[in-house]
């Protein structure tokens, strides 16, 4: 029902695909409207345990579409810059930063299956997820330096957290592609693989492995790590103590101690 992106519900595991192949998926304005709902109603499934992003056709994306873009941000041309010209600029913006942040915010991990090019948007999509794989022959570029823009929707923020401040300033200055393998190396991706098919399989395997356990510890974690992010040690254990008493005792903590006492795979309700 969405116009730029497909969701295709396979319990435990959704598969959110941006769909629009004939345009390398470039994020034209409905793509940046409808995260929202997606994520929103992902989140209140309760079949649903975890979420996979990932681009039909040639790659996952090709950044925003600047062309289509034009008619939704009139502020970027008009000549007369004044104050309330750039408010309005400010919160349209803060409306695109939103389009990220509910995949980071979203209680279910989120896993990207990269392949082709990710670029500018797309970048900052999957440093918004929780996980991100990719295959051999995914390129990465966080572009916007190239093109005289500041990349402002949260890749600058979210991506110093996964491949460390130096790597993170050498992507935005230079706004260079960097292959599969040196994404690796810098720990922006956890694995390369040969293929899209290989990708997808792992991409679902990986998914299983984690719907397996007690969504209410996984939802539980994930709350817990982006909270520790700027925080101190200190201020993260205050966190985790009050997250841990409130979801202790559970039907899943009795789960799993009675499946321990059975000798047998527990069964989480999440309950």
């Amino acid at each position: 029902m969405y116009q730029f992106y497909l969701v295709e519900k396979k319990p435990p595991i959704a598969w959110v695909y941006l769909n629009r192949p004939e345009k390398k998926n470039a994020m034209n304005p409905p793509a940046w409207k409808e995260t929202i709902p997606i994520f929103a109603e992902l989140e209140q499934d309760k079949e649903i345990r975890v979420i996979i992003i990932s681009g039909k056709g040639p790659c996952f994306s090709a950044g925003i579409d600047l062309m289509g873009m034009v008619s939704e941000l009139p502020e970027l041309s008009d000549k007369d810059q004044k104050g309330g010209i750039k408010w309005q600029l400010v919160n349209k913006i803060r409306v695109l930063q939103e389009a990220m942040t509910c995949i980071e915010r979203c209680r279910k991990p989120v896993i990207a299956a990269i392949h082709g090019y990710c670029i500018g948007a797309g970048l900052d999509m999957v440093t918004a997820c929780d996980i991100r794989l990719c295959t051999k022959d995914a390129s990465f570029s966080l572009k916007e330096a190239s093109v005289g823009i500041v990349a402002d929707v949260g890749v600058l923020q979210r991506i110093p957290l996964i491949v460390g401040q130096g790597m993170a300033r050498e992507l935005a200055y230079t706004a260079k592609n960097i292959s599969a393998t040196r994404a690796k190396e810098i720990l922006l991706v956890n694995e390369v693989f040969d293929t899209q098919e290989a990708l997808i399989k792992a991409s679902e395997e990986l998914a299983l492995e984690i719907a397996q356990n007690s969504p209410l510890a996984v939802y539980a974690s994930k709350e817990v790590l982006n909270y520790c992010v700027g925080k101190s040690i200190d201020d993260g254990l205050k966190y985790v103590s009050s997250i841990s008493a409130n979801i202790i005792p559970s039907n899943d903590l009795m789960e799993a101690l009675t499946a321990f006492l059975e000798k047998r795979k527990p069964k989480f309700t999440g309950t």
